[in-house]
């Protein structure tokens, strides 16, 4: 018998019933609910195809994307089980490559259960290799095999500092959050929680920012590293107080202007290196080189338009990114893993990492403790 023609199309709203009915076919756990399958139909930073036969939903992939990396993750495929045996699963994830290669991606990574040989078989076949496992990553305790796929690549291995990874608990602990995963990575005897977080961030903090409460300061994130026994440099371009450009209230800004200037006198007493300059691309390499780990401010505005200060620990390098490890997933559509070792294109992290009207640029670099 001749294999029935397989078109993929976008999905529509109106197939979501069929889609559900696949899902229930297809998997007993973590399954998509209607409700998550609607949004990503309609977010636009995820891509949902559909395979068609006969005018028939016979199966689908939902591919979604970090926005202002160069990430593309495999949410979710299936295929009905009555329509298997036609390579409509390997038809699927081609396309979804090419269409991860439209939205600039670099790589494609995906979650597979290990006792799912076939799929595995499948994803080896299209490029795939396994890079980490997950443990009990699914809803019934199994583990997860974690495989990736360069689709823009030259054959050089990134450089990786092995960092866990920590979610800041507050909207604004982004910058404690950051230097814990950079310690725990550098340290195996520290170990990050709550408490340090929230401790860090008093010792940290602005006072003020914007609007709510302030953020930390690079001079404090060094002291705070200092602190807890790692040898710690800092680079900022300028050397007026900083993140007062944006606060109107002249109090505010004079209380932030004395936060600054107490947070230099410390680190000059306790003889942290202050590079007054830019950091370039290349003293970021270096560090990674030598097993130190970057803390970085950037702008959120490629990732949310927000435009707001937030600091992520740079995790290693390549030819074309930089990886990064990002504290503050977007729960709507992102989960921990979305935000590790997230590809941010060399050309993209040159603009992301300037702050502000006036262009702050800010990071400190962490060494084994001492």
């Amino acid at each position: 018998m001749s294999q029935k023609q397989i078109t993929i199309e976008p999905a529509e709203l109106e197939q979501v019933e069929s889609l559900l009915q696949i899902e229930q076919k297809c998997f007993t756990s973590d399954r998509l609910s209607k409700r998550s399958m609607r949004r990503f139909i309609l977010n636009e930073q995820a891509v949902f195809n559909v395979a068609m036969s006969d005018e028939r939903c016979v199966g689908y992939i939902l591919i979604i994307f970090h926005r202002g990396t160069r990430l593309a993750r495999l949410y979710s495929i299936a295929v009905d089980p009555a329509s298997r045996g036609q390579g409509i699963a390997n038809q699927l994830m081609k396309t979804g490559e090419e269409e991860a290669k439209r939205h600039g991606a670099f790589y494609f990574r995906l979650e597979v259960n290990p006792t799912n040989t076939g799929a595995i078989a499948l994803y080896k076949s299209l490029g795939f290799i396994k890079f980490g496992v997950l443990h009990d990553y699914y809803e019934d305790h199994s583990d997860a095999l974690r495989m990736q796929k360069r689709i823009r690549y030259k054959d050089q291995a990134s450089v990786h500092t092995a960092l866990p990874w920590c979610r800041q608990s507050t909207p604004f602990t982004c910058g404690p959050a950051a230097l814990m995963m950079a310690m725990s990575g550098l340290d195996t005897h520290y170990s990050h929680s709550q408490n340090d977080e929230l401790q860090i961030w008093r010792e940290a903090t602005t006072i003020f920012m914007t609007s709510g409460h302030g953020g930390c300061h690079p001079l404090g994130l060094a002291l705070s590293a200092k602190k807890r026994g790692f040898r710690v440099e800092a680079w900022i371009n300028q050397q007026q107080p900083l993140f007062v450009d944006g606060v109107r209230s002249e109090d505010k800004k004079s209380i932030i202007e004395r936060v600054h200037h107490e947070f230099v006198r410390q680190s000059e007493a306790e003889n942290i290196v202050i590079h007054y300059e830019t950091i370039t691309q290349a003293t970021l390499i270096d560090a990674c080189n030598k097993g130190a780990v970057p803390i970085v401010l950037i702008s959120t505005f490629r990732f949310d338009r927000k435009k707001a200060p937030h600091w992520v620990a740079v995790s290693g390098y390549d030819d074309y990114c930089f990886y990064v490890h990002d504290p503050d997933p977007d729960d709507k559509h992102q989960d921990q893993l979305d935000c590790q070792y997230l590809p941010i294109a060399l050309q993209d992290f040159e603009p992301m990492s300037s702050f502000g009207a006036n262009r702050l640029r800010t990071a400190i670099i962490l060494y084994p403790s001492d």
